[in-house]
């Protein structure tokens, strides 16, 4: 039974996968490194990248928001993936950067071990997601986008950061 029930499902996930991306208009997506693993997310979500600089630490916060900066006015809480999905160990260089994302009406930095470029993916350079256990939850990934000798993990950075155990305000969208 589990059998008949894996196979239609995976075809009909591939289906849903490329008409999602299609309706969503989401075919740049901005390239990152997290560890040895290379994501993506909705480029259009992205307001500019922006070297590290040590946020002010704010008392309480998750270990994985490392604190607020500064941004032209307006106050940015500033999240390291790589603590957040438990990569070890994290050190801060001249590679780490801070990628800006506007999250419905909210500003959110993501902390990232580097930005390689902008990667235009058509719907047929998508696959599912495999039903592993991960440190980002299944419902949190678009798609595996495949392109020549690479492969990116697609993230719903929208969905992500405005989980609830992201300890960012819920009200994001």
């Amino acid at each position: 039974m589990n059998q008949t029930a894996t196979a239609p499902r995976k075809a009909l996930d591939l289906t849903s996968v490329q008409s999602s991306a299609h309706e969503l208009n989401i075919s740049e997506f901005l390239a990152f490194k997290l560890g040895d693993e290379e994501y993506g997310i909705d480029i259009l979500r992205v307001q500019e990248i922006r070297s590290f600089e040590r946020p002010t630490r704010m008392a309480n916060a998750p270990e994985h928001i490392l604190g607020v900066v500064n941004l032209r006015g307006v106050i940015v809480p500033v999240v390291d993936m790589r603590i957040k999905f438990k990569l070890n160990p994290v050190n801060y260089d001249h590679f780490t950067v801070v990628i800006v994302l506007n999250i419905g009406s909210r500003v959110v930095g993501m902390v990232v071990d580097g930005v390689s470029d902008v990667i235009t993916l058509s719907p047929e350079q998508l696959r599912p997601v495999p039903e592993l256990s991960s440190a980002i939850g299944s419902d949190h990934l678009l798609a595996i986008g495949s392109l020549e000798n690479r492969m990116l993990i697609l993230i719903d950075i929208g969905k992500l950061m405005s989980s609830s155990d992201m300890g960012i305000d819920p009200s994001m969208a």
